[in-house]
């Protein structure tokens, strides 16, 4: 893949506790191994996206801190370009604190957001260069909402395509949906957004958020792949069969993979049938970064289900 992404958004610290099972609420339990990893939707979402081979920026906020200077230093690994990535002293990094059902594979997540809530429209307007000189903007919700919309507008205002994760679940205005041209959204977010139920089928929530105003929506399913909803059809798009481990990320592997994707050039439906594999190979291995598939992961996957991919 090549094309370029902008992503706005949360940058964490996640720490990871396995459990043979969720606990119950007021329910103590004892876990597994205690370990830390670089996460975030925001800094997931780039990383998956530059994965994907796409030249990816991330614009967010970090503490002054040690978990801070450690996301900064991932982030120049991986290949992103950090530098509209400021810290904020006095304020720690953000934290996510996950819960892994390691039987499952499913997980509970509370973020503290830490320096992310400081992330300021002022910030974004002030790499608005960066923010324009990308083919595809990524943004979530993880981070203050009139940041967002901030970023929105400067995309928009540049003919840029806008990608919008709705997570954590919230109520998004139609204002702000009217101007984004694609939706993600699993189904309890998509659900919220639409006054639906979790349990409706997600091609029905993906339809119903559609007329919401976005170009195209995209609702995702887990195992079951995930649906997509434009204004000239609609198709749901299968999976592939995974033993999974670990769920955290597979959300974000699937928007960053669906972003780079896009920057490349590539229909909506070609984004989300990789971004359904990119999910699936997430969810087999641990963590939030670490378990973000490659390129040609992706593409050899692909190319069995007999979808021509060129990198």
């Amino acid at each position: 893949m090549s094309g370029s992404v902008c992503v706005v958004g949360s940058i964490n610290m996640d720490l990871v506790v396995r459990t043979p099972r969720l606990p119950a609420p007021g329910e103590t339990i004892l876990g597994g191994p205690f370990e830390t990893f670089p996460g975030g939707k925001g800094a997931n979402q780039a990383v998956a996206a530059a994965r994907m081979g796409a030249r990816v920026s991330m614009v967010g906020r970090i503490g002054a801190d040690d978990y801070g200077q450690s996301l900064r230093a991932m982030f120049v690994r991986e290949g992103v370009d950090a530098t509209a990535i400021r810290a904020t002293a006095g304020t720690a990094t953000g934290v996510g604190v996950i819960i892994v059902d390691e039987r499952a594979g499913e997980n509970t997540i509370v973020v503290a957001p830490g320096a992310n809530a400081s992330l300021t429209p002022e910030d974004v307007e002030s790499v608005a260069g960066i923010v324009r000189s990308a083919a595809v903007l990524l943004v979530q919700l993880e981070t203050p909402f009139e940041t967002v919309e901030a970023a929105i507008r400067i995309a928009r205002g540049a003919g840029r395509r806008v990608v919008l994760n709705a997570a954590p679940a919230g109520v998004v205005p139609g204002a702000m949906l009217r101007q984004v041209d694609l939706l993600v959204a699993n189904r309890g977010e998509a659900a919220l957004l639409t006054g639906g139920a979790a349990e409706d089928d997600p091609l029905t929530l993906a339809r119903d958020a559609l007329r919401l105003g976005p170009a195209a929506v995209v609702v995702t399913a887990g195992a079951e792949g995930a649906c997509l909803a434009a204004r000239d059809g609609s198709l749901r798009v299968p999976s592939i069969p995974v033993r999974a481990v670990d769920s955290t990320a597979a959300g974000d592997a699937f928007c960053g993979s669906v972003a780079a994707w896009l920057a490349s050039g590539r229909s909506v439906e070609e984004a989300v049938r990789a971004g359904c594999v990119a999910g699936a190979l997430a969810a087999t291995r641990a963590g939030a970064i670490p378990s973000l598939p490659k390129a040609h992961d992706v593409s050899v996957r692909l190319s069995d289900l007999g979808v021509s991919v060129t990198c």
